[in-house]
C-alpha cells in the first residue's frame, strides 16, 4: 500500500496492493491513528453515516448502498476495520474491544462527533460496543443480520454458528470463497463480485487475521450475548435490527420472541425483515437495505 498520501484522497485504485475493486464515486484515503493505518472509502457530503462491514468482507460491501445514501445528502464513511481489507496494523493481535477503540480514534481524526451507524455481521459487535459505551456519538443505529445484545438466548440459534468451527480450523491459505454461497446468499455471486471480496486474500496478513478476529472478538462476545451483560444495560440510540427473510435460523417468529421485551432494554427499538435476502443482505437486496436505512435515519433527523 502506498501510504505517502496519509490522510489525503488517493484516487487511483492501482495505488493499492492488491488494487481496490472498482466502485465509482468513492474517495480513498489512509487515516493514521496510534498503531493503525485505516483504509477509509467515503462518498458524499452532509451529516455523517458510518458503515461497518461484516466478515469476511470489507468497505466494498457497501459499494451499492453507500452512494445511494450519499445521494440523499449524507457523507458516508466506510472504513476497513482492523484485520480486514486494506487496513494495516503494527500489532496483529485483536482484542475484544480493539475495533471499538480504533473506531473512536478514527472518528476523532475525521472530526465526526456523532453519526448514524449501520453495521452488518461482525461489524455489529463493534457497532453495539460503540452504541453502549459512547451513546452520544450514535445518532441512530441500523444493525443487519445480527440480533440485539439484549436478546433472549435460545438453543434454536445454534445453527447460526455452524460455520464457526470450520473457520477456526481452516488453514490461513484456504480461501473463504465457500462462505459466499447458500445458505448465506439467496442470489449467487458472479466471479467478478467474488473477486472484489476475495482479492484481498493476496495479503498474507489477512489470512492470519481471521483467527485473531474470531478468537479476539467473537469468542469473548458470546458470554455477553448469552448472559446478563447487555440485559443490565440500556441501549440509548434508536436502533433498527433487520434480517433477510431467508437468513436461517433467524425467522421472524423466532426473532420477535427473542426481542419481545425490548422496552425493558432499549429506548427506541424496531425490527424489519428484507424480502428475497439471506445473511449477506447487502448483496442480495441492496436497494431494500438502503430504503430501510434512509427511512430510519431520516426519522431521526426530523
Amino acid at each position: 500500500m502506498d501510504t505517502s498520501h496519509v490522510g489525503e484522497p488517493i484516487a487511483e485504485t492501482a495505488h493499492w496492493t492488491p488494487p481496490l475493486p472498482e466502485a465509482p464515486g468513492f474517495e480513498h484515503a489512509v487515516i493514521e491513528t496510534p498503531g493503525l493505518r485505516s483504509h477509509v472509502a467515503s462518498v458524499g457530503e452532509g451529516p455523517p453515516v458510518v458503515l461497518l462491514h461484516g466478515f469476511p468482507q470489507h468497505w466494498w460491501q457497501w459499494r451499492q448502498v453507500a452512494p445511494a445514501i450519499a445521494r440523499r445528502g449524507y457523507r458516508v464513511i466506510c472504513p476497513d476495520l482492523r484485520g480486514a481489507g486494506w487496513t494495516t496494523a503494527d500489532d496483529s493481535r485483536i482484542g475484544h474491544e480493539t475495533r471499538l477503540h480504533d473506531l473512536v480514534a478514527l472518528l476523532d481524526v475525521l472530526g465526526v462527533d456523532r453519526a448514524h451507524v449501520m453495521t452488518h455481521d461482525l461489524g455489529a459487535i463493534t457497532g453495539m460496543h460503540l452504541a453502549y459505551t459512547y451513546p452520544d456519538r450514535v445518532r441512530s443505529l441500523v444493525q443487519l443480520s445480527v440480533p440485539p445484545g439484549f436478546l433472549r438466548f435460545t438453543p434454536k440459534m445454534m445453527p447460526a454458528f455452524t460455520h464457526y468451527p470450520p473457520l477456526i480450523l481452516r488453514s490461513p491459505r484456504r480461501s473463504l470463497r465457500w462462505l459466499f454461497a447458500p445458505p448465506y446468499l439467496t442470489h449467487p455471486m458472479s466471479e467478478a463480485i467474488l473477486d472484489g471480496y476475495l482479492r484481498v486474500e493476496e495479503r498474507p496478513e489477512i489470512g492470519r487475521a481471521t483467527r485473531a478476529v474470531l478468537f479476539g472478538i467473537i469468542t469473548p462476545e458470546i458470554p455477553r450475548l448469552v448472559g446478563p451483560y447487555y440485559k443490565k444495560r440500556r441501549l440509548q440510540p434508536p436502533t433498527l435490527v433487520a434480517f433477510g427473510r431467508h437468513d436461517r435460523p433467524f425467522t421472524e417468529p423466532m426473532v420477535r420472541r427473542m426481542c419481545r421485551d425490548h422496552e425493558r432494554h432499549a429506548d427506541r427499538f424496531e425490527l424489519a425483515f428484507v424480502e428475497d435476502a439471506s445473511h449477506f443482505v447487502t448483496d442480495d437486496a441492496p436497494d431494500a437495505v438502503t430504503a430501510l436505512a434512509l427511512d430510519w435515519f431520516e426519522r431521526r433527523e426530523s
